[in-house]
C-alpha cells in the first residue's frame, strides 16, 4: 500500500529494493514511515520553473548549501537555473530516498 500511494516521490528503479526492504520492516520502523513527509517533485519543478534564480527550489529539498550558492549567484546568472528545470525532480526524489533508507536502514 505504502509503495503504490507514494511511487511518485521515488525513482522507478528503485521501487523493486524499496518493495523488498518494506516487506522486511518492523512495527516500529512502519510507525516512524507513516509519520515521514516526501518532498513532491512536481512541487519541486513547480518551484524551481517560478523562482529557481533565487535557489528557492534547492533550499524546499534540503540543499540549503546549494540554495545559498544559487542566491548568491543569482542562479549561476541564469545558466544554473536552466539546468535544475531538468535535475530538480530528480534531485528531489533522491532526497526523499535518503530519507526513507534513514528510516529502513
Amino acid at each position: 500500500m505504502f509503495l503504490m500511494s507514494n511511487s511518485k516521490y521515488f525513482e522507478s528503479q528503485h521501487l523493486p529494493v524499496i518493495r523488498e526492504k518494506l516487506m522486511a520492516m518492523t512495527d516500529d520502523q512502519w510507525h516512524q514511515l507513516q509519520m515521514t513527509q516526501y518532498k513532491d517533485p512536481t512541487v519541486s519543478i513547480i518551484v524551481s520553473l517560478l523562482a529557481g534564480g533565487l535557489g528557492i527550489d534547492r533550499f524546499i529539498i534540503g540543499d540549503v548549501g546549494l540554495g545559498i550558492g544559487k542566491l548568491l549567484t543569482l542562479g549561476g546568472l541564469g545558466i544554473w537555473t536552466i539546468i535544475d528545470w531538468f535535475l530538480i525532480m530528480g534531485a528531489t526524489r533522491e532526497k526523499n530516498l535518503e530519507q526513507l533508507r534513514k528510516v529502513i536502514g
